[in-house]
């Protein structure tokens, strides 16, 4: 099995993921929980890595972090060898705790970092039953699970020493404003922000894609793997996705480049844009019709929206995104 590809460089940011072997518990109880925490703390500080969230389930956890000195894989090593010998230890087992390597997602701090912060928090309610809509008691509800940065970032008293809570706190203004965030994402069933990954390991604009491919080092065994070259050659002519989305739509042209045209194979047309095609988001608007930067955000997350409820409307996406890939053009930037 190919690896999967890395980059790392001073600065960057990660969401990391890391899952039991087989989909069992990596914790059995809370004291494994606080010494997962305890050389987690350790590890941060040999390391020189910043965090900024972090959430332990059942059978996996979230990080998400930042690497000072492009340390990323020295720091994920020591770490999940620490935490798995004691576990081993401590429960009387030997053998993999964890089910392969861990999943690393380059994260563009200016358009993600936020989001997904938001998305890591509300994991437990995501893992729940919950059937209540009354949001304060689900407010509630989640407060009480106490393995989550989360309560620090609501609540002064509540937070800890080893998490950055200042970046992100300011990117919305302050503690009320972020629980005010977090509520509205319970209230508005938001997507899921990966769902915006690029090449399998990146979330962020094109802008910051095309910074990350100058980050990767030429060599046989990087350029070799699948998702390198994914990474150098998923491009296609912007007219190109606009037919194959009117093709697959059956509609006129003019239906996606008017500025009043068809909601949906305009946010397909859009969403297509942005994942396969050079162009940034403020250069989408100008092809369909001179809306603003955020107008064709509008555009993706109503799409999103609409995928998870209408499966005629998911249909049409897949339709398109099959013609697109068959209309890539390699290309190596």
């Amino acid at each position: 099995m190919t690896r999967p590809l890395r980059i790392q460089f001073p600065g960057a940011f990660y969401h990391i993921t890391c899952r039991g072997n087989a989909k069992k518990s990596i914790f059995l109880d809370n004291g494994d929980r606080a010494k997962f925490l305890n050389l987690l703390v350790e590890t941060l500080e040999i390391y020189d890595v910043r965090i900024f969230a972090y959430i332990l389930m059942s059978n996996h956890f979230h990080l998400l972090i930042q690497t000072k000195r492009a340390n990323l894989s020295e720091f994920m090593r020591r770490f999940n060898i620490s935490y798995t010998g004691w576990f081993n230890y401590r429960h009387h087992r030997c053998g993999h705790l964890y089910q392969g390597r861990y999943n690393a997602i380059l994260v563009d701090v200016d358009n993600y970092l936020l989001e997904v912060s938001r998305y890591m928090h509300l994991n437990y309610f995501r893992k729940t039953s919950i059937k209540d809509k009354n949001i304060h008691k689900v407010w509630s509800f989640i407060l009480t699970y106490q393995w989550s940065s989360l309560p620090g970032y609501v609540n002064r008293k509540s937070a800890f020493d080893f998490i950055d809570y200042d970046m992100i706190l300011a990117m919305v203004g302050g503690r009320r404003y972020y629980k005010n965030f977090v509520i509205d994402g319970i209230n508005h069933d938001l997507p899921n922000p990966f769902e915006d990954m690029k090449h399998g390991f990146i979330l962020g604009s094109e802008d910051f894609i095309s910074k990350a491919r100058n980050e990767l080092i030429e060599n046989e065994s990087v350029c070799e793997q699948p998702s390198y070259q994914s990474l150098m050659s998923r491009i296609a002519d912007p007219d190109t996705i606009i037919d194959c989305v009117a093709k697959a739509m059956n509609v006129d042209k003019g239906k996606i480049v008017g500025r009043w045209g068809n909601s949906v194979a305009r946010g397909i047309a859009s969403e297509l844009l942005y994942r396969f095609s050079s162009v940034k988001q403020h250069e989408i608007g100008e092809l369909l019709g001179g809306v603003s930067y955020s107008a064709i955000s509008q555009l993706r997350r109503r799409l999103k929206r609409k995928m998870l409820k209408d499966i005629k409307v998911k249909e049409y996406f897949k339709q398109a995104e099959t013609k697109v890939r068959n209309n890539l053009s390699i290309v190596k930037i």
